[in-house]
């Protein structure tokens, strides 16, 4: 099957987010929702969700499923917002718990923060599947960029996150803590085993040098042809090599600690203090 994939971009943070609709029916998933937030001020806002929420409304649509490809670093999700709103379960890798085990030192979170996951509906493992109505979800295990990345395999379409951009920008860094270039090679390799034809929708896009408009879509062949990291059969210890001195020269994202600190809590933003107000920590020297 083949389903019916409507992208919102949020060209604040570069995120694709995505409505994925069961063309027989009303069910539909929303993948790597953003909450807008305003690192300089503090401030939140609905806005990238609110264009979301009207459309299902709009379309008569049942949200079945919130889901994230991976924990992100730069952006906020939005689904407990999502979920308040228009149902659906939350689920992410089953690897979350590296994340929050790793993150919650960095974080000095104390031991009231849960590092099992339970923050979220449903844990993904490599095999598992659900259904958006008459469509099948298939999960893979796309590590590399982070632990926990899962490329989600649905009809003829394939989310993977941040482990592949379009062909013209290349792949995702690994220097995450936790993050591999060779386990990302490996990640990469898997999704380009899919049929030629699979769509592969990707979690950003940043317009490559002589490119004029923003892309999202492309498909596992056009990848092979002309990725610029790994198209053209790229062996393992080359594009090791390339990746790790590009990622060395990358600054850190903008928003990686606001996005780090709630993300790992399925985007719910941490404790009030005793006074009623959420802070974020700012951690020194640590990433």
């Amino acid at each position: 099957m083949s389903p019916e994939v409507t992208g919102f971009f949020d060209q604040s943070t570069n995120t694709v987010s995505y409505v994925v609709k069961d063309p027989q029916g009303s069910s539909c998933a929303v993948i790597d929702s953003v909450l807008d937030f305003d690192y300089a001020s503090g401030h939140t806002s609905t806005a990238s969700a609110d264009r979301i929420i009207d459309y299902v409304r709009q379309n008569d649509l049942k949200v079945q499923w919130l889901i994230e490809t991976h924990v992100h670093a730069d952006h906020l999700s939005a689904a407990p917002y999502l979920q308040q709103a228009v149902g659906g379960q939350m689920g992410i890798g089953d690897n979350i718990r590296t994340i929050q085990e790793t993150f919650g030192k960095i974080f000095n979170e104390g031991s009231e923060f849960q590092r099992d996951g339970s923050q979220f509906d449903q844990l993904f493992v490599e095999g598992d599947s659900f259904q958006i109505g008459q469509l099948r979800a298939d999960i893979l295990h796309t590590p590399g960029h982070t632990p926990a990345c899962l490329t989600y395999v649905i009809g003829d379409a394939a989310f993977v996150g941040d482990t592949l951009f379009m062909p013209d920008f290349g792949t995702a860094r690994c220097d995450f803590p936790g993050g591999s270039s060779e386990m990302l090679y490996s990640s990469i390799q898997k999704i380009l085993s899919l049929p030629d034809e699979t769509r592969i929708f990707v979690g950003h896009d940043y317009k490559a040098p002589g490119r004029d408009e923003f892309a999202w879509e492309t498909t596992v062949k056009e990848q092979k042809a002309n990725n610029v990291h790994i198209g053209t059969g790229q062996d393992a210890q080359d594009f090791v090599k390339m990746r790790d001195s590009r990622d060395a020269t990358l600054p850190m994202p903008k928003l990686i600690i606001p996005s780090l600190q709630v993300n790992m809590r399925a985007g719910e933003m941490p404790p009030a203090d005793e006074n009623g107000d959420v802070y974020l920590k700012v951690p020194l020297n640590k990433l």
